[in-house]
């Protein structure tokens, strides 16, 4: 019997269009054979919306005329299963096996999704509540990698208000602790979305008012000189994790920016964009056998660290001032194109990397089913409100 896989994408977040193509190209790559896919496309309203035309990415051309193709959907849960369910009186319901949410940034990688899925008791692919929150906070992962004596930059965080209140002390601040160039980023964004590097204080306060418009948090730490950024991806949980090969991914600024990941001319195959596929990048990274050792063995700390779970991708920066020391810079717990890429160069294809994810969405599933979360007492048989609606003299 085929598993149910319902696929989720789309969702309220700037990276709403990157989520579409991730999750098209996955589709694509599953085992049709194991799996029936059912695609749930999350409005930016939030609305769930299933049907055939989804695994197209010709369809997303006109959104609008898609969405008059679909049909509006919900979860429940009813005894033992969790339902798919149309709405209107002859709606349809499908059994949800699994979830597998491919969906980038804020309102959806960083645990909203996951917390709707734990609600149903549904498994689900990919990083837990905490974890996806942690990863998505990039001051908390910091501070959590910090904690666990991982190799993370030194920074100085603040809420926009703080800013606006007193933006020249702020300012100072920033210039004597960690100095210019600096690099500013919303706290809570992916893809490279409202990050920019600054290196005069006009530059900086550019830097700053153009993260606001993204994050009501904002985090700045020192640029650095000679900076090579390698990334490589995880996959597994804190129990058992294999890292892949590493990639140097090549910007065409300071700064790999959203345009150079996602909008750098890739061509389409089987109905899917490229997406980060189609980004420069040298594969695998040309450092040393050591260093890309170091980086690897770094990237499933960092999983044990937050306690994540999945296909993870995590960005180091080498300093080659500093004789290419290393810095953990940030993880996506849920990479553009799941990072499929380097698996394939780990002599691990997509349709299998794919499988081990639902694997891996089960395995914790299971474990979750081993543990109590209930506990037996009288405690209501003591409770007295003194009279159905209440009375003087009640405990309560």
């Amino acid at each position: 019997m085929q598993i149910n896989v319902a696929v989720f994408f789309g969702c309220c977040s700037v990276e709403h269009e990157v989520s579409i193509i991730s999750a098209v190209q996955a589709m694509h790559s599953f085992d049709r054979e194991k799996y029936n896919l059912i695609p749930v496309y999350v409005t930016k309203d939030g609305v769930m919306m299933t049907g055939e035309e989804l695994f197209d990415i010709e369809n997303y051309k006109n959104l609008p005329a898609l969405l008059k193709k679909l049909r509006a959907v919900t979860l429940v849960r009813e005894g033992k299963e969790v339902l798919m369910k149309s709405f209107g009186m002859f709606g349809k319901a499908t059994r949800i096996d699994v979830a597998f949410p491919i969906v980038h940034g804020t309102n959806c990688e960083d645990g909203t999704i996951q917390g709707l899925f734990e609600f149903l008791r549904l498994p689900y692919v990919g990083c837990d509540i905490i974890s996806s929150a942690v990863g998505m906070d990039k001051a908390v992962f910091k501070d959590v990698l910090a904690a666990a004596g991982l190799p993370v930059l030194p920074c100085v965080r603040f809420y926009s208000r703080e800013y606006f209140e007193d933006r020249e002390a702020l300012l100072e601040k920033i210039e004597k602790e960690i100095g210019l160039p600096a690099i500013v980023k919303p706290a809570n964004l992916g893809s490279s979305v409202g990050i920019s590097k600054a290196a005069t204080r006009a530059e900086l306060e550019s830097a700053i008012d153009l993260a606001c418009s993204f994050a009501d948090k904002i985090l700045v730490e020192r640029a650095i000189m000679g900076l090579r950024e390698i990334n490589c991806s995880v996959l597994g949980d804190y129990d058992d994790c294999i890292a892949s090969c590493c990639e140097e991914p090549i910007a065409h600024d300071a700064i790999l920016s959203f345009e150079d990941k996602y909008l750098s001319g890739g061509s389409k195959k089987n109905g899917a964009s490229k997406g980060m596929q189609s980004l420069s990048r040298i594969i695998p990274a040309q450092i040393s056998e050591e260093k890309t050792e170091e980086i690897r063995t770094l990237a499933c700390k960092v999983i044990k660290a937050i306690g994540g779970a999945g296909i993870a991708r995590i960005d180091f920066m080498l300093d080659t001032a500093d004789g290419d020391k290393v810095y953990v810079n940030e993880i996506n717990t849920i990479p553009g194109s799941l990072a499929f890429y380097l698996w394939e160069k780990t002599d691990i294809n997509y349709k299998d990397l794919l499988s081990r994810a639902v694997d891996l969405a089960f395995k914790r599933s299971r474990k979750q089913n081993s543990l109590n979360f209930t506990f037996e007492s009288n405690i209501l048989s003591g409770v007295s409100l003194g009279g159905t609606k209440g009375s003087k003299g009640s405990k309560m």
